[in-house]
């Protein structure tokens, strides 16, 4: 396997950091219970991880999607990407926004995490935030003398379900994807977007 590096370990599923609004308690997400959601999720990488040379890239994304589907609130995680533009989009234009960037985001993992070579998650804590969410720390043990992947799962609902993974702690990828999405949007719409992300992911899945 190519070792995952920060970067690739983190693109394609984490969301902008989003925004601090109270949440009621229903919505809450138990500490316990995020972090148990973290770790099956990382369960199941690990063992596309140890099958990935027999599955192949399209068997690795099959493999994923449900898992990821599960484990990751991918609607919101599209929303908070798009930002302010996504009231203004048409039902269809939302649906078609959605299926891209879910499918795009399970290719970047099934091109990525492409064998194993001893890798290991580790769950170093949990913290309850002041508006009921949960950030589940974790870290990638890389082999080869690597320096650990620091990963933060930001979970939200109950059951919880990943917003926001955050690389180092602090960095939020889809931070990134807002400013490109909205150079995208700019250009041509949702409709630009979405050909965009499809591109991407045929790419990935060759």
């Amino acid at each position: 396997m190519t070792s995952p590096i920060p970067r690739r370990a983190a693109l394609g599923l984490a969301a902008l950091a989003p925004f601090i609004l109270p949440r009621p308690a229903a919505a809450q997400a138990p500490p316990a219970a995020a972090q148990q959601a973290v770790e099956q999720f990382h369960a199941a990488l690990l063992q596309v991880m140890r099958e990935a040379q027999r599955l192949g890239t399209r068997g690795r994304y099959d493999r994923l999607s449900p898992v990821m589907a599960q484990a990751f609130d991918l609607a919101a995680m599209t929303r908070i990407s798009v930002g302010p533009p996504w009231s203004g989009f048409s039902a269809q234009e939302q649906a078609a926004l959605l299926d891209a960037f879910a499918r795009w985001c399970v290719a970047t993992y099934a091109n990525r995490f492409d064998g194993f070579s001893g890798e290991s998650f580790q769950t170093l804590g949990v913290q309850q935030q002041p508006n009921g969410d949960a950030l589940v720390r974790t870290q990638l043990n890389r082999t080869g003398g690597q320096e650990p992947v620091a990963l933060s799962y930001l979970m939200r609902g109950n059951p919880p379900r990943v917003v926001d993974i955050f690389l180092t702690g602090t960095i939020s990828e889809l931070a990134s994807r807002r400013a490109e999405f909205t150079g995208l949007i700019r250009e041509g719409g949702a409709a630009r977007v979405v050909q965009e992300l499809n591109a991407r992911a045929s790419r990935l899945l060759g």
